[in-house]
């Protein structure tokens, strides 16, 4: 039946073909963009999700380059503390000649003056982003620069109360020479009165031993200042393998964050393009249908010719 004011099948035929806009629009979007859930209306749920993964993301993304930032700055104390331990070689070698019957200490002191400034100028010189974890002041507080402090190094990040994870790195062991004025009070490797011959190796003097000492007694105090600087090289070893398995343990993290957030908000390109042609082809069909049916209306005009 044909009604002149109402053509139902014309509406039945817009309704579908304007549903069929709508779905193609929004299916021509998730191709442009490559996400199904783009806006909270899509899927409030997953779209939430979402939205906290990535900012945790960008967290990581932040310790990620803290992370870079640390490993080269204990690189770089440490690569300094290996220079040093070499000058300490050269000088043990000096004392060692000097023990010689004979021995030219005049000359012998010449050089091992020459290793001590080369000490004293690796410890001032290395400095990074305003640090220097080589020299230090006992008398300060560990919250002032220069006290013997224990550095924290961003080390990761736990959404919730945990926040931030640290990397602590105790610069006690690691001091060089302290800035305390009194020299029986000092505590730095370089700079503390050994044992066995209460002298520092910073003051060592092969022509002018401390009474009673003898060339012996500062190679006894120079073996343990190596050792001591062996123990600063661990503290450093020990702070760069936390570095990097927090380095693999963020770069895991981020991946796991990344592909989580793909299977929560990324569109299906396969399906999204084979969905686009089927949307396609029921628009011109929609098109044509809703062209028939509105012919309909137009055959009532042939019955008045």
């Amino acid at each position: 039946m044909t009604y002149l004011l109402n053509n139902a099948a014309a509406n039945t035929a817009l309704l579908n073909l304007t549903m069929t806009q709508k779905n193609l629009s929004m299916t021509q979007q998730q191709l442009s963009t490559g996400l199904a859930v783009e806006n909270a209306s899509d899927n409030a749920s997953y779209w939430s999700i979402a939205q906290t993964m990535t900012s945790d993301n960008k967290a990581l993304g932040a310790v990620s380059d803290s992370l870079k930032v640390s490993e080269q700055m204990v690189s770089t104390f440490n690569s300094a503390l290996k220079q040093a331990m070499g000058v300490l070689t050269k000088i043990k070698a000096d004392l060692t000649s000097a023990q010689n019957p004979g021995a030219d200490l005049k000359q012998i002191q010449t050089d091992i003056a020459a290793q001590q400034s080369a000490l004293q100028a690796i410890a001032d010189s290395t400095v990074f982003n305003g640090q220097n974890w080589l020299k230090g002041d006992s008398t300060a507080s560990s919250t002032t620069p220069g006290g013997y402090a224990v550095q924290k190094l961003v080390g990761g990040y736990v959404n919730g109360s945990t926040g931030v994870i640290t990397i602590s790195v105790d610069t006690k062991n690691t001091i060089l020479y302290d800035a305390n004025t009194t020299a029986a009070s000092k505590t730095g490797i370089l700079d503390k009165q050994g044992t066995a011959s209460g002298a520092a190796i910073k003051d060592y003097d092969v022509t002018n031993l401390p009474t009673g000492k003898t060339i012996a007694n500062l190679l006894q105090d120079l073996d343990t200042a190596y050792t001591a600087l062996e123990k600063a090289g661990s503290t450093f070893g020990s702070a760069t393998n936390m570095i990097e398995t927090q380095q693999s343990y963020i770069s895991t993290m981020q991946t796991n964050l990344d592909n989580g957030i793909a299977s929560l908000v990324d569109a299906d390109m396969n399906k999204v393009s084979t969905r686009l042609q089927a949307l396609q082809t029921q628009q011109q069909l929609g098109v044509q249908s809703l062209s028939i049916a509105n012919q309909s209306t137009q055959m009532i005009l042939k019955l008045f010719q």
